[in-house]
């Protein structure tokens, strides 16, 4: 499968599987940015990406990025859909800073990562009754 991806500054890297058993690829910030302690900003990640159908993206950070850099992924994970690729479109994350002091994001940085998943769309009808019994709530299989 061929995924075409417009970089919006062609001076940083193309996204990239880093290695032969990756399952997501990284994506970079466009701009150096400071995320103010316990505030939420968005980073650009350079990119438009043209989704194949039946297939989203989903957006995600970094494992290390709480560890490394105290920021998290403020919606835990996006949602890219197929329909999200015209010339306006550019992806950006969405980090918290979740420490007590600011968190400096350099150009070219790796923030996140991005995985392809295949996806069938359900048809959705009204019902007024669903066929299997209550299990209980949160937890409650022990």
């Amino acid at each position: 499968m061929n995924l075409r991806i417009k970089l919006i500054d062609e001076t940083l890297p193309l996204p990239e599987y880093k290695t032969r058993g990756s399952v997501a690829f990284d994506l970079y910030s466009r701009i150096n940015i400071i995320i103010p302690p316990k505030e939420l900003r968005f980073v650009p990640l350079n990119v438009i990406i043209s989704i194949p159908e039946d297939y989203f993206m989903m957006l995600a950070a970094r494992s290390s990025l709480p560890i490394k850099k105290g920021l998290m992924c403020a919606n835990s994970i996006g949602i890219v859909d197929t329909d999200f690729c015209g010339e306006q479109d550019e992806w950006r994350f969405e980090a918290y800073n979740f420490t007590g002091l600011p968190v400096t994001i350099a150009r070219g940085e790796r923030i996140a990562q991005a995985l392809l998943i295949k996806f069938e769309k359900a048809e959705i009808t009204s019902a007024t009754t669903v066929i299997a019994e209550s299990r209980g709530g949160i937890g409650s299989t022990g």
